[in-house]
């Protein structure tokens, strides 16, 4: 499996047996998972969402929003209990304009899940933890 270093996005291959939390970035020998939400920025996108072979969900939000930073804590939650099955990345509409309109992102929180530069699913909204772990469950691998 390929996996994008979330430090310096270069690309790893990962065999199935050694994706665990423990992997090091074979360029900058820094952790493959932080167990933490990345913030996605037009430099780093092409890795993750196109490039890895890991499933990413990404949360578009702005600090202005209300129910983005109330459900932050729950997307936070996700990335430490369910990575590395996901990566989680975070896109911040205002400062990643050209991302969000290239999605047609048309309300925030928007919730996305993309594997290999394919969009598997995509909700409008914040989710109670429940919810989007439920959401998260029913995309295929």
């Amino acid at each position: 499996m390929i996996v994008a270093c979330p430090h310096c996005a270069g690309l790893n291959r990962l065999p199935a047996d050694r994706m665990a939390t423990t992997a090091n970035c074979g360029k900058c020998k820094k952790p493959l998972f932080m167990a933490t939400p990345l913030e996605l920025t037009s430099s780093n996108f092409a890795a993750h969402a196109e490039k890895a072979e890991l499933p990413l969900v990404i949360d578009f939000w702005a600090s202005w929003c209300g129910p983005c930073r109330s459900f932050a804590p729950v997307f936070s939650q996700a990335a430490a209990e369910l990575e590395p099955q996901f990566r989680f990345g975070k896109i911040d509409t205002e400062q990643q304009q050209q991302l969000a309109a290239r999605f047609a992102i048309r309300s925030i929180p928007t919730l996305m899940v993309i594997k290999q530069g394919k969009v598997l699913a995509q909700q409008a909204g914040a989710l109670p933890k429940t919810h989007f772990y439920q959401w998260l469950s029913t995309i295929g691998q």
